[in-house]
């Protein structure tokens, strides 16, 4: 039994990749065997078969008081015992085999109960940095440093505080006004710092904004695709000419954030000790402009510390919500506060389990912020943030909103634990909503090319198509058109392309028909990683949760991988950006920039 219980626990999801969960409900059900045959069936004298069960459910009971935070609260406060009861019935097996030779019984029951403690103690010497996709812990030593300590050994921050400005600032009337340019602000260190005509290197100049390449949350359109992209991708990445040219890499602290690109300026969100920043850095360099910081911090032991969302860059602004709630409109070149709100407390809403997700949406009219706390929606005044409206809640969940328009209505759809629901965008008042069987939605919704809606049920549930219309009163309908177990995302995005629909079957890439959603291809170990869609040249970026890059080809005949490198190391489940020809990529404990070869430069090298 317990070399039954070792084969199924930890060789089958060596095997077979998505075969975990079984694992564990097969290992339980094995150490659950192993006790029972121990208490009513094993040749142990009565005191040691019941003297050992009590003296491992007292184990059981005290070591989590003991162990480190990050076990005990890990897997919603069952890491422990999910890894620790398989490993007390193996040690009460081996313990019996090891000792039926001793005649001595004192010596044989100080044996039991030191199995039992060192088993248990064993616990105590251990954290865990985190959850990969599939579940499995990264178990590390308790006194090791995480990434984030060894990154605030490097010392403080070069860079001041940015300044708050008193009074909002109103937003710029359209890209060509200036930006409103508040008091002086966190400045680049001078070995960065652009130098005026004038030639006096003490006076910096603030960032020239130019339209962003890439706004916010997967791209312009919140769908993953890369588009008026003018330039060919070399897709020979073995040959040496071809492959992707690393520009740069530096440290960064914890969060799932993602990039918004503007001309050579990049913003992202992380976490340093008790401080959530919202940080500026140069796309050319990697070097930091500015950085503005709150006093905030969320953790929880499945994905660690760190803001989830993505700032949104909109005219000459950042905007961007925090694990705790707290929401930043940010002047883009300085980093200066424009105005600031607590949307937990607006949206009378708790901080969810996995920490505010959403990134802001600004509305198509250019006079509203939205971002989603939890399963409600909050939209605030672009200008001023004074709230202006607030949807109906929909209890929990992880995505961000998304705008759609739906027969002449402007419309915001919020994955939330029912399912999916949809707002006006003028008022948030409610047009419909659709429940899906599955309470953990967590990604965006898609759209196809004819207007349908793809709705992920999450935690690897079914992808769904759906219909929505208006009937003869009015009133909208909504019908399911398909759903498939072809495609099963959970945290992981999809593109759609062509009337097929690329992402992740677990820890596979697959593809499905639209038309139908049975599955083409699968194929393609990336873990629980991330894509981007160039529509241009059929291909897929992808960034898998172990760091490397890979470029795919996004046709529904096979899978094809045309080149993979290694980009950064440790789990990855931010999602890549591409600007102009530079790749973005980052995780919780660093990020690096890869200028793509194109055909265009292999042309101009050429005599």
């Amino acid at each position: 039994m317990a070399v039954l219980l070792l084969l199924v626990r930890f060789v089958m999801p060596v095997v077979w990749a998505d075969g975990l969960f079984l694992a564990v409900i097969g290992g339980g059900v094995a150490a659950l065997g192993i006790f029972v045959w121990w208490a009513f069936f094993s040749r142990a004298p009565n005191l040691e078969r019941w003297g050992g069960i009590l003296l491992i459910v007292a184990a059981l009971a005290a070591t989590p008081r003991v162990v480190d935070r990050s076990i005990a609260t890990g897997m919603m406060g069952m890491m422990f015992y999910i890894y620790a009861i398989p490993a007390l019935s193996v040690a009460l097996v081996v313990w019996a085999v090891a000792t039926r030779g001793l005649s001595s019984t004192a010596a044989r029951r100080t044996a039991m109960v030191a199995a039992v403690l060192l088993t248990c103690g064993a616990f105590t010497l251990l954290r865990t940095n985190g959850m990969a996709g599939d579940a499995t812990s990264d178990f590390a030593w308790r006194w090791s440093q995480t990434a984030e300590a060894r990154l605030l050994a490097q010392g403080p921050a070069s860079l001041p505080a940015s300044p708050v400005v008193a009074a909002p600032v109103p937003a710029p009337a359209s890209e060509s006004a200036a930006p409103s340019t508040p008091a002086p602000a966190e400045t680049a260190p001078a070995s960065e710092a652009v130098v005026p005509a004038s030639g006096n290197p003490d006076a910096v100049v603030p960032l020239r904004l130019a339209p962003p390449e890439w706004p916010g949350f997967r791209g312009p359109g919140r769908n993953g695709v890369i588009a008026n992209v003018r330039l060919v991708v070399e897709t020979d990445w073995v040959n040496a000419p071809h492959k992707p040219v690393e520009l740069w890499r530096r440290p960064i602290g914890p969060g799932w954030s993602s990039f918004a690109v503007q001309g050579d300026s990049l913003y992202t969100q992380e976490q340093r000790g008790e401080d959530e920043i919202v940080a500026c850095y140069r796309v050319s360099t990697g070097a930091p402009v500015w950085r503005h910081r709150d006093a905030a911090r969320f953790w929880e032991s499945n994905a660690g510390a760190g803001p989830r969302a993505t700032p949104t860059l909109h005219d000459g602004r950042v905007y961007t919500f925090g694990a705790t709630g707290i929401m930043n409109a940010l002047d883009a070149r300085t980093g200066a506060v424009i105005w600031t709100r607590n949307v937990a407390k607006d949206a009378d809403k708790k901080v969810p389990g996995w920490g505010f997700s959403s990134s802001p949406l600004v509305t198509a009219e250019g006079d509203t912020v939205i971002v989603a706390a939890a399963g409600k929606l909050a939209a605030y005044n672009l200008a001023t943030g004074e709230p202006r409206w607030y949807g109906p809640d929909g209890g929990g969940g992880y995505s961000s909103p998304q705008p759609v328009t739906i027969d002449g209505v402007a419309q915001i759809l919020l994955m939330n634990g029912p399912g999916v629901m949809s707002v006006t965008a003028a008022d948030g008042k409610k047009l419909w909503e659709q429940k899906l069987n599955d309470g953990g939605s967590i990604i965006q919704p898609g759209l196809t090319a004819d207007g349908d809606i793809l709705l992920a049920e999450g935690d690897a549930g079914h992808l769904r198509r759906i219909h929505v219309s208006r009937d003869a009163s009015g009133g909208w309908v909504v019908q399911e058109r398909w759903s498939s177990v072809g495609l099963k995302p959970y945290f992981n995005d999809f593109v759609v392309h062509n009337g097929y629909a690329y992402g992740f079957d677990g820890r596979i890439l697959s593809c499905i028909d639209l038309q139908d959603g049975k599955r083409k291809w699968k194929g393609g170990r990336y873990g629980n990683g991330q894509l981007v869609l160039l529509p241009s040249q059929n291909l897929l970026v992808v960034l898998s949760e172990e760091g490397e890059l890979a470029l795919v080809g996004a046709a529904p005949d096979q899978f094809t991988e045309f080149g993979k490198l290694p980009a950064i190391t440790g789990k990855t489940w931010n999602h890549p950006v591409l600007a102009g020809d530079v790749v973005l990529v980052r995780n919780g404990e660093e990020m690096a920039a890869f200028r793509l070869a194109t055909r265009a430069q292999r042309a101009a090298a050429l005599p």
